[in-house]
């Protein structure tokens, strides 16, 4: 008998769908979104050694000091923001976009916006 698959087990589908095209190195390393019911967090990878050189999410206090509400698009660009001044301080100027398998709509695309607004270029 067919059993519905649930959204977020076709969400890591089409992640790994992005992931076989879209890969971080050394130069320009994969900005990767993950997204929640109540938060949104972000990533910089560099795939080749493995390793996580910036991170941001809307549980940090800057973000919740500044925010009432921390799964809306205020608080996704927020921290947008707050990553590109992360990496710019570490000499990341540019990465690829990693959408996580979400769409490109809504927080994931101001979270982007606020990336490039602080200065990051994808």
């Amino acid at each position: 008998m067919f059993r519905k698959e649930n959204k977020n087990a076709l969400r890591k589908k089409r992640h790994m769908r992005i992931r076989n095209q879209v890969s971080g190195s050394p130069d320009r390393p994969r900005l990767n979104v993950f997204r929640s019911l109540k938060h949104i967090y972000v990533q910089v990878i560099d795939d080749h050694s493995g390793y996580t050189l910036v991170s941001a999410s809307s549980i940090e206090p800057e973000i919740t000091n500044e925010v009432d509400n921390t799964n809306n698009k205020e608080a996704a660009k927020l921290v947008g923001e707050m990553l590109a001044r992360k990496a710019l301080d570490k000499g990341i100027k540019q990465v690829v976009f990693d959408r996580g398998g979400y769409r490109y709509h809504g927080r994931v695309k101001a979270l982007a916006d606020g990336a490039r607004d602080g200065g990051l270029e994808f």
